[in-house]
């Protein structure tokens, strides 16, 4: 969740880790600091709040130095405060340290630390038990690397951390385990970073850094240690996406340019993978008719936005490809015995690909003995490393904390699998194999077209941007994207948004009608609209305020409803693709009348690295 930046080189270092940390504010956070070597001293400067409160607190000073770690902190141990920011540092001052995960034997080795050498802790923190046990190693060592390994031989937890030593001041030291790292390698500058959009500006190569691995980084020289301190060589990693990819490039702000990229995004995602005679060719991904035949049963296992596209993708493979699918969140999984052997194919779904949680849930599957299928949108991450196959999104990088060009790509990459595996298996015929493909391909003409009218939504958020509670109904598919829509609503608005299956809501929910409700339902099948009409009118008895979502032609739902949004006429089946454009779009129209913080929203951030 928090943003890691650190530089060393011939550059002044302030300047490019504040810089780089300000394109980590997407990750979200609540305090920020930095901590430099200047004139054979150690300083830190450090503020609760944005960014900009830390660059008020510098002022005018150029803080000169060759060597800076730089960090954004969201509060898990103690509240948001200056004394609580990152970085951290040893009683006697000579160490500081970053951190983004929880060390969660903090108790004891505090404990350990006050009785055995004195040390007095200033914060509620987790993370100063590092800076101060470091320090206290390094009294003894006088060696920054061997002080980290000594070190974190004794922590247990989640990490990723930066340290350097005021008496080495030509060297940082890091090392990860469970949360993301990665080493920018420049020309007599490197850098280390939570994120890649972080040393975009400044590098393209960089080392991806694996579990329980330490990092020694200068000026000229990066060395890469495994768990046994011995030294490991590393393949370079070439990031083909500039930074213009990761700016707002003129729009107000990021969720809404994503929102616009997802026609694009959608068609990468397809086109690319499909051969001149229509076939799917999943890249890398060795899935025979004899595999596809093996497996008795599907797990899909994501958080939030991607758990919502796990629902989709149940539909979807077990109408296409007739194979018995379980979603389940990745919090949950493996706390429940879960039935997974063998035969179990186990689909991870992860925007960032760090999800902590989901990385869990994915080994203790492996451990179980399933083949394990990621869905991932970042090249290279833990998620993808971790996988026997992965299938990309090519949604291009997501910075808005609020996901959705992320959301649709990986439906598409659900629709793709479940074709895949039914034409394989012959649960489909070509023919109807083919026209779906078709359909999916007119899919991103059809949201061109469906932005060409958008300002509906933009009025109508005006007149509903004060509710405090939205209920959001649907069936089948419908009742699988309004999940997707009350969470958008929730999370950027800030309004209590609730979703429910249509056919729930007489088993508790329809209590909760009053005169003036707003409801949002969905009404997109045609097979259910006649059920959704009856669901609709049942509300409306009770005086709820409808707004309704269907395809264009249907307009008998419109009497029943007070106001409409018409989405382009599609096939049943890939409805989601189209239908939760306007639920994104109404939820940031909202939010932006009610001033919220949309890309960084309250209390959330775009990785969560922590269970």
């Amino acid at each position: 969740m928090c943003g890691i930046v650190g530089y060393v080189g011939k550059d002044n270092a302030k300047d490019i880790v504040i810089d780089g940390l300000k394109k980590l504010e997407y990750r979200g956070y609540d305090s920020a600091g930095i901590a430099i070597i200047r004139n054979g001293k150690l300083e830190v400067k450090k503020h609760v709040g944005g960014i900009a409160n830390l660059e008020n607190l510098i002022g005018e000073d150029p803080m000169t130095s060759n060597i800076a770690i730089g960090h954004t902190r969201w509060a898990t141990h103690g509240v948001p405060s200056d004394d609580n920011a990152h970085p951290h540092t040893s009683q006697d001052g000579k160490i500081a340290i970053v951190h983004n995960g929880i060390i969660e034997n903090y108790v004891e080795l505090k404990h350990q630390l006050e009785e055995k050498h004195g040390v007095i802790f200033r914060t509620e923190t987790d993370s100063e038990v590092i800076a101060q046990l470091i320090g206290v190693i390094y009294k003894e060592k006088k060696d920054l690397l061997q002080s980290v390994f000594d070190a974190v031989d004794k922590m247990r937890g989640t990490y990723a951390i930066v340290a350097m030593s005021q008496d080495e001041p030509d060297r940082m030291v890091a090392v990860r385990k469970d949360a993301p790292l990665i080493v920018g390698l420049g020309k007599e500058n490197n850098f280390v970073a939570s994120d890649i959009p972080a040393l975009l500006k400044y590098v393209k190569e960089i080392y991806l850094i694996e579990n329980n691995e330490t990092v020694l980084v200068k000026a000229d020289e990066v060395k890469i240690f495994n768990e046994d301190r011995k030294e490991i060589k590393r393949e370079v990693f070439h990031v083909t996406w500039d930074v213009d990819a990761a700016e707002k490039e003129g729009y107000e702000h990021f969720m809404l340019k994503e929102i616009y990229e997802q026609p694009k995004g959608l068609s990468e995602t397809l086109n690319r993978r499909l051969t001149k005679d229509g076939k799917i060719r999943l890249e890398g991904i060795s899935l025979t008719k004899e595999d596809i035949d093996n497996i008795n049963k599907i797990y899909i296992v994501a958080c939030g936005t991607a758990y919502h596209a796990g629902l989709v993708g149940k539909y979807i493979i077990e109408k296409l490809a007739k194979i018995p699918v379980e979603v389940d969140v990745a919090s949950e999984f493996r706390y429940r015995d879960p039935l997974v052997d063998e035969k179990t194919l186990f689909i991870a779904i992860s925007q960032s690909g760090e999800t902590l949680d989901t990385l869990a849930a994915l080994r203790e599957a492996k451990k179980r003995g399933a083949r394990v299928l990621s869905v991932v949108n970042v090249v290279g991450s833990s998620v993808a490393r971790e996988s026997d196959d992965v299938f990309y999104t090519w949604a291009g990088p997501e910075i808005a904390v609020a996901s959705t060009k992320a959301y649709t790509t990986q439906l598409m990459c659900m629709y793709m699998l479940a074709l895949y595996m039914g034409l394989e298996t012959g649960t489909l015929t070509r023919e109807y194999y083919d026209n779906f493909i078709k359909d999916l391909q007119e899919v991103p003409g059809k949201l061109k077209t469906f932005f060409r009218n958008v300002s509906q939504i933009e009025e109508l958020s005006k007149s509903l941007y004060n509710r405090e509670q939205v209920f959001f109904i649907g069936r089948g598919l419908d009742s699988a994207v309004s999940y997707e829509g009350s969470l958008k609503l929730k999370e950027i608005s800030y309004i209590n948004s609730f979703a429910i299956a249509a056919g729930e809501l007489k088993h508790g929910t329809i209590a909760l009608m009053e005169p003036g409700t707003l409801v949002i339902a969905l009404a997109c099948q045609d097979f259910l609209y006649e059920k959704m009409v009856s669901n609709i009118q049942e509300i409306k008895a009770r005086g709820a305020y409808v707004l309704a979502i269907a395809k264009e032609g249907n307009d008998a739902i419109a009497k029943q409803s007070d106001t409409m949004i018409y989405i382009p006429e599609c096939r049943d089946e890939i409805v989601p693709l189209i239908s939760v454009v306007p639920l994104q779009l109404f939820a940031y129209y909202v939010a932006r009348e009610r001033g919220c913080n949309i890309d960084k929203p309250k209390n959330l951030a775009k990785s969560v690295t922590v269970e």
